[in-house]
C-alpha cells in the first residue's frame, strides 16, 4: 500500500476520533446523569469541558503543526485523546470526568486542524482532492454511526465504554501516519511562530464567561464569584482582540473578517451551529428521560439526519458551484428552522412515525441543503493561500456555537441550575427549546442572504 494512503487513513481515523466524541457523548448525557446524579449544570460542564478547550485551542494546534511538524503534532494529540478518553471512562466522580474532558477537548485541538494539513502534505493535484473527498464522506459516516453504536454500547453494557471505544482508534490513526511518515515529511518550518498569549487568553476569556453562565443560575448572578467570572471573561476576551491587533504573528488575524462573505459565512456558522447541538442535546434528553426510549433507540432516531446530510451534501454542493451558494444556505436554514419547529410535537405519548421522524426528515433536508455550500463558501471567502485558515476559523466557530449553545439555551429556557432533571421540566424546556432554534435558523438565513454572494470564491470586501 502506498505510504500516502496510511496517512489518508490515519487521518480518517484520527478525526473520525474526535467528531464521534461529539456525537455520542450527547446520547450518553442521561446515564452520565443518572450515575452521578447530575442535573443541568453538572451536564453542561461535561459538555463544555470539551467544547471550550477544543474551541478554543483549535487555531493554536494549527499553529503548533505548521511550526513543529504536523505529523507529530497530530500525533500527539491522539495520544493525549487516547489517554484523556480512557479518564473518562475510569472517572469515579463528576470532577474528574470533566477533568478529562478538558484534556480531551486540549488533545482534539491538536488533532483536528492537522488532519486535513496531513492530507494537503501527502498528496497533489487530483489525487489530493478525491483524499479529501474521502475523508468527508468517512467523516460523515463515522458521525451517523457514533449514535447508533453509543447507544448500543450504553444499553449493553455502560456509558464509560462509550469513551473506551474512542481510544483504540486514536491509537490506531498514530501507527498509520507513522507508517506513512516518508509521505507527509513536514520537519515544520523555524520561521513560523506561535500566539501563545492569545491562546491563554482566549481560552481563560470563554471559560471565564461560559462558567458564570452555567453557575450563575444556581448561585446568583450577583455572587462575587460568578460576577468576577463573568466579567473577568468579557475582559480577557476584549484583551484578546487587543493583542490579534497588534501582535506580529496573531493566532486570529482580525483582518480577515473585512471581507463580507468570510464574516458572513461564519455569522451563519454561529447562529446554525448553535441551533444544531442545541436541538441535538435536548432532544437525546427528551427521547429518553421523559418518553422513556433506551438509549439505543434514542442514537437510532438521529439516523435519518445524518442518512439525509450524507446522501444529499454532494448534490447541494454541485448546485452551490452551478447557481451560487446562497440560495442553497438561505433555503436550507429555513428548512431546518421548519424541522427544529416540528420537533415540538414530540412529547409524551407521541408516536415515533408521525413525529420524530418527520421533524428529523425535514430536519435533515435543510442541513443537507447549506452545510456543504457553507463550507465550500467558508473556504473559498479568502485567498488560496489563507484556506488553512479560514478552514481553521470556521471550524473553531462551529464549536465555539456548541459551547455557547450548552451554555445559555437552558438559562434562556429556564432550566439553568437545576439540579435533578424531572420529566415534567424537561418536556416544558424541551418545547421551549425547539422554538429558540428555529429562531436561531431564521436568523442564520438571514445572515446568509444578507452577506453570502452568488459565487463560491468572492473577495467583497465591502
Amino acid at each position: 500500500m502506498p505510504r500516502s494512503s496510511w496517512i489518508l487513513i490515519g487521518s480518517i481515523l484520527g478525526s473520525g476520533a474526535v467528531f464521534v466524541e461529539g456525537t455520542v457523548t450527547t446520547v450518553a448525557l442521561p446515564a452520565i446523569a443518572a450515575d452521578f446524579h447530575l442535573g443541568i449544570a453538572g451536564l453542561q460542564w461535561v459538555m463544555n469541558g470539551y467544547l471550550l478547550t477544543l474551541s478554543a485551542l483549535i487555531l493554536l494546534g494549527g499553529s503548533l503543526g505548521d511550526r513543529f511538524s504536523r505529523r507529530r503534532v497530530f500525533a500527539i494529540g491522539l495520544l493525549g485523546f487516547a489517554v484523556a478518553s480512557l479518564g473518562c471512562a475510569i472517572a469515579p466522580n463528576v470532577t474528574l470526568l470533566v477533568v478529562a474532558r478538558i484534556l480531551q477537548g486540549i488533545s482534539g485541538a491538536l488533532v483536528v486542524p492537522n488532519s486535513l494539513a496531513l492530507l494537503e502534505t501527502a498528496f497533489t493535484g487530483e489525487a489530493r482532492g478525491a483524499a479529501i473527498g474521502r475523508w468527508a464522506a468517512w467523516s460523515a459516516v463515522s458521525t451517523a454511526l457514533g449514535p447508533l453504536v453509543g447507544g448500543w454500547l450504553i444499553g449493553a453494557a455502560s456509558w464509560r465504554f462509550v469513551f473506551v471505544c474512542v481510544a483504540p482508534f486514536a491509537l490506531a490513526a498514530v501507527v498509520a501516519v507513522n507508517v506513512g511518515a516518508t509521505a507527509c515529511d513536514d520537519p515544520g518550518r523555524e520561521s513560523a511562530r506561535v500566539d501563545y498569549l492569545g491562546a491563554t487568553l482566549a481560552t481563560l476569556g470563554l471559560a471565564g464567561l461560559v462558567g458564570a453562565l452555567i453557575a450563575g443560575p444556581d448561585s446568583g448572578f450577583n455572587r462575587p464569584g460568578v460576577l468576577m467570572a463573568g466579567v473577568g471573561g468579557i475582559v480577557l476576551l476584549a484583551a484578546f482582540i487587543f493583542v490579534e491587533r497588534h501582535v506580529r504573528h496573531p493566532l486570529l488575524p482580525l483582518d480577515v473578517f473585512r471581507s463580507r462573505q468570510f464574516s458572513g459565512v461564519n455569522g451563519t456558522t454561529l447562529v446554525i451551529y448553535a441551533a444544531i447541538n442545541g436541538v441535538f442535546l435536548f432532544l437525546m434528553l427528551q427521547l429518553q428521560n421523559v418518553l422513556g426510549y433506551s438509549p439505543v433507540a434514542a442514537g437510532a432516531s438521529l439516523l435519518p439526519i445524518f442518512g439525509l446530510m450524507l446522501l444529499l451534501s454532494p448534490l447541494a454542493g454541485r448546485i452551490a458551484e452551478r447557481r451560487g451558494p446562497r440560495l442553497p444556505m438561505v433555503t436550507g436554514c429555513l428548512i431546518a428552522g421548519l424541522g427544529s419547529f416540528l420537533f415540538m410535537r414530540v412529547r409524551p405519548g407521541a408516536s415515533y412515525l408521525t413525529t420524530a421522524l418527520p421533524a428529523a426528515i425535514v430536519f435533515g433536508l435543510g442541513l443537507a441543503c447549506f452545510v456543504a455550500p457553507l463550507t465550500s463558501v467558508a473556504l473559498g471567502a479568502l485567498d488560496e493561500s489563507l484556506a488553512g485558515l479560514a478552514s481553521g476559523v470556521n471550524n473553531a466557530v462551529a464549536r465555539l456555537a456548541g459551547l455557547l449553545a450548552t451554555a445559555a439555551i437552558p438559562l434562556a429556557i429556564g432550566l439553568g441550575g437545576v439540579r435533578e432533571l424531572q420529566a415534567d421540566q424537561l418536556a416544558v424546556g424541551f418545547a421551549r427549546t425547539t422554538i429558540i432554534c428555529a429562531v436561531l435558523c431564521v436568523v442564520g438565513a438571514g445572515v446568509a442572504a444578507l452577506t453570502i454572494g452568488n459565487t463560491i470564491g468572492s473577495r467583497d470586501e465591502s
